[in-house]
């Protein structure tokens, strides 16, 4: 399904203005979030805390955030079952918001609260026909966004047979998969196992404090961080189908690409283009 409304992906942990003496970085995710936005610091941003398992106090650290940044009109929307996601009074809101902001938790908890509800058909119909609209998510609102998503499988065997379990997700993107915390937690193999399973998925690792925005088939990288896209169409041979559950997994000729901030990925294409940014030229 391709998209007219914009994504921002986000590996976690990113910037909130916390630092007393510089406030945001000049490259804060959350402050680009805002530049995108159709009205600016007089954009609508709701925040949906359903992953969290402190909805209140989490939905609190983001209205701050975005208070900084001299956004106002900031409300946080509590859907903790799918009752709520049918409500609507929430549905209104989401109807008025420019941005929808999806945190942190658990993302199969997301999914199968708003899988198939009201809200999200509504999610996905702005998604679809208003080119101003942003989905933003970070860390389980990233991971969701896609259509298969990593639901279980620790980085020690990840690249080990049967290590990682995954879930159907948002399918916002399609062929992709995202995983966050990417460098922090050591997840490169949980990418290597999905992409050998279906080498027509693109896997993408964004490290904390970094994101992708994405629009018209493309992926610009933003924030101080890394991400990794991991390519599997170009595998000559992997040893998947002849080894038993547990047994570690080999791979011939794996694609591997980095991005930092400015990079952009064509989506269709499968190629980077790299633009330095002036402030990290020699």
């Amino acid at each position: 399904m391709k998209l007219k409304g914009k994504l921002v992906i986000i590996g976690g942990a990113e910037d909130k203005g916390n630092s007393e003496d510089t406030g945001f970085t000049k490259d804060s995710i959350l402050k680009r979030i805002v530049s995108e936005s159709q009205h600016k610091e007089d954009s609508r941003i709701e925040i949906v805390t359903t992953a969290s398992s402190v909805p209140k106090e989490i939905g609190k650290d983001y209205v701050k955030a975005f208070r900084k940044l001299g956004v106002l009109n900031t409300g946080v929307l509590l859907i903790e079952n799918r009752e709520q996601a049918e409500d609507l009074k929430n549905i209104k809101r989401l109807k008025a918001a420019d941005v929808i902001f999806f945190t942190g938790g658990d993302q199969l908890r997301l999914t199968s609260i708003l899988g198939g509800t009201l809200f999200f058909e509504i999610l996905l119909e702005r998604l679809h026909n208003e080119s101003q609209f942003i989905y933003g998510g970070t860390s389980a609102g990233a991971a969701a966004a896609s259509e298969s998503m990593i639901a279980e499988g620790n980085s020690e065997d990840a690249i080990r047979k049967g290590a990682i379990k995954t879930a159907t997700g948002f399918g916002l993107v399609e062929n992709i998969v995202f995983d966050t915390h990417f460098i922090q937690r050591g997840r490169i193999g949980r990418l290597f196992q999905i992409i050998v399973s279906n080498p027509m998925i693109l896997g993408i690792g964004l490290e904390e404090n970094t994101g992708l925005l994405i629009s018209n088939g493309k992926m610009e990288a933003i924030g101080p961080g890394m991400t990794i896209i991991v390519d599997g169409s170009h595998i000559r041979n992997s040893n998947l189908l002849e080894i038993r559950d547990g047994a570690p997994i080999s791979i011939d000729n794996l694609t591997l690409h980095v991005m930092s901030r400015t990079d952009v990925f064509n989506l269709e294409e499968r190629t980077l283009d790299i633009k330095t940014p002036e402030d990290c030229r020699i």
